[in-house]
């Protein structure tokens, strides 16, 4: 079994999981904060990927990114970068069907802490924003690493959004899902038997990480109702 498509796995997991998190948080603070009907379409929006086929998601990334799409031609021409057939555009596919998993975990992580926690840092001069990276952030911790996790998970295991993406090309954007699926369509069922139980070889501690972190969470709020 070759060992490029694992590792490119691993790296694209990771890195669409980073990216979540740079661009999911502060949605999440927002969708916590915020009630209306405005909180409530731009949450349908965020789990959408959650129920749309992965290729639709994928073929949306591709009239976005493609070389002459509104956001593909601006970054070529500018960056030089392009997305679309490049290891870049698995990242990308990643994180967009990851980021509901970190969303939604992260809003009802910072929904859970007690608001008079951070009432209490604003009577002893923190601004909104120290209350946050403070009191709110570290209280909300476990539960956000469930997400990222999750997200990490996903991001494993994304296949149909990246193979519209980024293609599945061998050494350079074939992750561990597109590689099984090649030796499937080659007849190689051993190989794929293979690469199967290494999915589920990494999927299963990652879904047991998860609910540990759950769990924690889920024991602070307890803690935090008692009187």
């Amino acid at each position: 079994m070759p060992l490029g498509p694992l590792l490119l796995s691993l790296q694209v997991a990771g890195l669409s999981t980073l990216l979540v998190l740079v661009l999911g948080l502060p949605l999440a603070r927002w969708l916590a904060w915020h009630h209306g009907p405005w909180a409530r379409l731009v949450e349908s929006l965020v789990t959408a990927p959650l129920v749309l086929p992965p290729v639709v998601c994928g073929y949306g990334l591709l009239l976005l990114f493609a070389p002459r799409g509104p956001l593909g031609a601006p970054l070529e021409r500018f960056f030089g970068a392009r997305v679309i057939f490049h290891w870049t555009g698995a990242v990308l596919a990643a994180a967009v069907v990851a980021f509901p998993l970190l969303v939604r975990t992260a809003r009802a992580a910072l929904e859970s802490v007690p608001r008079g926690y951070l009432e209490a840092a604003a009577t002893c001069g923190s601004t909104p924003g120290r209350a946050f990276l403070d009191v709110h952030l570290p209280l909300a911790l476990p539960g956000i690493a469930a997400g990222a996790v999750l997200a990490f998970a996903r991001g494993l295991g994304e296949f149909g959004a990246t193979v519209i993406v980024a293609g599945n090309i061998p050494g350079k954007t074939q992750t561990l899902p597109l590689a099984m699926y090649e030796a499937l369509m080659a007849g190689d069922a051993r190989g794929a038997g293979q690469m199967a139980l290494l999915v589920l070889g990494l999927a299963v501690p990652l879904l047991f990480l998860a609910d540990r972190f759950q769990r924690r969470a889920l024991g602070r709020d307890r803690t935090a109702l008692l009187p």
